[in-house]
């Protein structure tokens, strides 16, 4: 062989293993609301997958969480959106699957990894499909300034007597708000007020399938019950708490000015951030000593494969990881207060996130009664609903009077609920 034709020989195979490099090194873009976590997918979770699948890179691209369904839906409609899918549960998503926008993942090995419940926010009503890989859950309850509990001597309350005794406590002495929280924004007030408490008076998923089957109505004493319970509320919640909005909450808590937060979970990193105190949790007071209690273990997030990504194998190799333990551990001490979804344990390095999810050994988990089926109409339950919440607060609207026009637009259009 000459020089020459070595040469050549060589030059070749060099730009065809380069050809090759390039084709496999495919780029995957993630869709999602979680702008907050940008730096813990860039630094922790993308180089532990990236790490372990060479010819696969991924990009977190998220958008802000208010624009995030509309951006979605118009980059999914125009054929540009990313390969990945950062899915809501149950309807939001459901809508994409049933319009073609979302694959069916049944089929993904790593499915097996999940319980029923964890795969039903991701799944058609029958539940013959799933189209999401489950990834968190988020738990309510209350996160209370240990040092204030301590300076004041209180004691963390089980029942609502307590819980009020406790409030009436904080109110007397003057140094803090009782609980921070306010009626501004309205969601707040329904996920942090009405969601968080009222699974102990319909007791959870009983409760919440019986108003789907159309056995139970929001006129209930159980429904109407949590409304009477948030009215009192009113009297902690400090001074122009109507104008409070979200932020405000965080800060007044976070900068020491009050005892107690309705909390979600999610809440737990940035507030380890920023409070200079130490802090703790405890889950909904039942009614009575002695009562079995429930919690909101709400489904949160999932991630499904866009229907129309021109990398699907490699989606689903990053999805079927999505499904593992490693990433189940990963992500929930990443993001502490993000429950894992997956049937394998995962032990929390955070204290204050080990006692939310502690509850989950103690108390029965049930999700967000208006998230499945309840708010596919108009009037849309979960909305009508943070009007209520805010309004029973505020001491514009009577709890009877709030349950009464909430049944009333279920009924409007569902039909369970119709000639009871």
């Amino acid at each position: 062989m000459t020089t020459r034709h070595l040469t050549g020989l060589l030059m070749a195979s060099t730009i065809l293993a380069g050809s090759a490099a390039f084709a496999d090194d495919v780029t995957l873009t993630i869709e999602s609301w979680r702008n907050d976590d940008l730096s813990i997918w860039q630094d922790k979770i993308i180089p532990a997958f990236e790490a372990g699948h060479p010819g696969i890179k991924v990009q977190f691209t998220p958008s802000a969480p208010a624009e995030y369904n509309a951006a979605l839906n118009s980059k999914l409609d125009a054929g540009s959106a990313g390969d990945l899918i950062t899915c809501r549960p149950f309807d939001a998503s459901l809508a994409l699957y049933d319009k073609g926008q979302l694959a069916d993942l049944s089929g993904l090995a790593s499915m097996a990894n999940f319980s029923d419940v964890a795969k039903s926010a991701w799944q058609t009503d029958d539940g013959a499909h799933t189209f999401c890989v489950p990834m968190a859950s988020v738990i309510h309850g209350f996160i209370y300034n240990k040092d204030a509990f301590d300076a004041l001597g209180l004691t963390v309350p089980a029942t609502v007597d307590e819980f009020f005794a406790v409030l009436d406590k904080i109110k007397a002495e003057g140094t803090y708000i009782p609980m921070a929280m306010g009626t501004n924004d309205q969601w707040e007030a329904a996920t942090m007020g009405y969601q968080n408490i009222g699974p102990n008076y319909w007791k959870g998923e009983e409760g919440r399938l019986a108003l789907i089957k159309g056995t139970q109505k929001l006129t209930d004493e159980d429904w109407v019950a949590p409304y009477r319970q948030l009215a009192r509320w009113k009297d902690y919640l400090g001074d122009g708490f109507e104008a409070q909005t979200y932020p405000d909450s965080q800060n007044l808590f976070t900068l020491g000015r009050a005892a107690i937060y309705p909390a979600g979970s999610w809440e737990i990193s940035g507030f380890n951030a920023q409070a200079g105190f130490k802090m703790g949790a405890f889950p909904p007071p039942v009614q009575a000593a002695g009562d079995e209690c429930y919690i909101s273990d709400h489904t949160d997030i999932a991630i499904g494969l866009n229907a129309a990504s021109a990398h699907p194998d490699e989606a689903k190799a990053f999805l079927e990881w999505v499904g593992s333990a490693e990433f189940a551990d990963l992500y929930a001490n990443a993001l502490p207060g993000f429950f894992s979804l997956n049937a394998t344990p995962v032990a929390m390095q955070d204290p204050l996130a080990q006692e939310f999810v502690g509850w989950r050994d103690k108390c029965h988990s049930t999700i967000r009664s208006t998230y499945q089926i309840l708010s596919r109409g108009t009037p849309n339950l979960e909305n009508e609903t943070w009007t209520a919440s805010a309004n029973v607060i505020n001491g514009t609207e009577t709890p009877e009077d709030a349950s009464k026009r909430l049944q009333e637009g279920l009924a409007s259009w569902y039909a369970p609920q119709q000639g009871n």
